[in-house]
């Protein structure tokens, strides 16, 4: 294959008004599906960055950063119960899968496999119901579980459970939803949440740091997180999955510590559409930076079932 094919073509692609900013590396393969991938939760399309590169040496491969992330537009939060006005953005997994099946649709144009970290797992589970068809496959990696969604809040102590509508109530408030944000995004705190996911220490660097922190900066940063801190009650992976016709994949990391192993094994055992669970031993939440070698291997042999 040239090299000159692999390098990457960064774009902006128009949707509803909104920038979204994407790329792609390699080359379509006629026989092939394109490989979609999505970051998670304060994320960007970057955070691929040591899997893009190889993934594209069989197969064309695209990232995109999702609206309030990275490069794309940031725009107001609506939350729900809120007067709607122009240029608000409702944040959560409708808005977010829409944005990306339109993607795949409009620009891809072509059957795809869609690959999600964390929330980027739950979004690719909920394109693939409105792609059908024209997603072949799709891998989890480290998928968010959403443990504090209100469907799940039996699961919670008692006194979770009685707090929570002043819980809801206080994080509505943008003073406090601000700074929060403004204290997550500092570099000494970016660095610590980073040493929780992972757990080995590996790729923590400043190119990952810089990535993860550039996109705060922006002015309408904070409203991506007013967003997410208010989504109590949406898509669970485990909904999803019931009856989803997809072949579904899933890879983990040993020692997620948000995202516990044992339920993706759960999952594996009860969903059929879940075909596999590779467990990535020593690795956080976050695997395919990582431990990108390991991972990246795993995505080729499924690239490869998929041809």
């Amino acid at each position: 294959m040239n090299p000159d094919l692999l390098e990457s073509q960064n774009n902006i692609w128009r949707w509803q008004a909104l920038n979204i900013s994407w790329n792609s590396k390699g080359q379509l393969q006629e026989t092939t599906p394109a490989i979609v991938l999505i970051h998670g939760f304060g994320a960007c399309k970057e955070h691929w960055r040591h899997n893009q590169p190889l993934l594209a040496t069989k197969t064309i491969c695209y990232a995109l950063d999702l609206i309030g992330f990275g490069k794309s537009s940031q725009p107001k939060a609506k939350l729900q119960g809120d007067t709607s006005n122009d240029g608000e953005f409702q944040y959560g997994f409708d808005a977010w899968a829409s944005q990306v099946a339109a993607f795949c649709n409009e620009v891809v144009k072509q059957p795809v496999i869609l690959v999600g970290n964390s929330i980027g797992g739950v979004i690719a589970l909920k394109a693939s119901q409105l792609l059908s068809e024209n997603c072949t496959s799709v891998v989890l990696i480290d998928c968010a579980q959403r443990t504090m969604d209100d469907k799940r809040l039996h699961e919670q102590p008692y006194w979770m459970q009685w707090t929570r509508p002043w819980l809801k109530a206080l994080v509505r408030q943008r003073w406090l939803s601000t700074s929060l944000f403004k204290n997550a995004a500092n570099v000494s705190v970016i660095r610590r949440v980073l040493m929780q996911a992972y757990p080995s220490g590996r790729n923590i660097d400043q190119e990952l740091i810089s990535l993860l922190q550039e996109p705060s900066k922006r002015e309408g940063a904070s409203e991506a997180f007013r967003g997410f801190i208010n989504i109590f009650d949406d898509y669970l992976a485990t909904e999803l999955l019931q009856d989803l016709k997809t072949p579904v994949y899933m890879i983990w990391g040993e020692k997620d510590p948000w995202e516990p192993v044992n339920e993706a094994k759960n999952w594996l055992s009860h969903f059929q559409c879940v075909r596999s669970l590779e467990i990535i031993k020593g690795t956080g939440h976050c695997p395919h930076d990582e431990e990108p070698e390991k991972v990246n291997q795993i995505l080729l042999g499924i690239i490869q079932q998929a041809t």
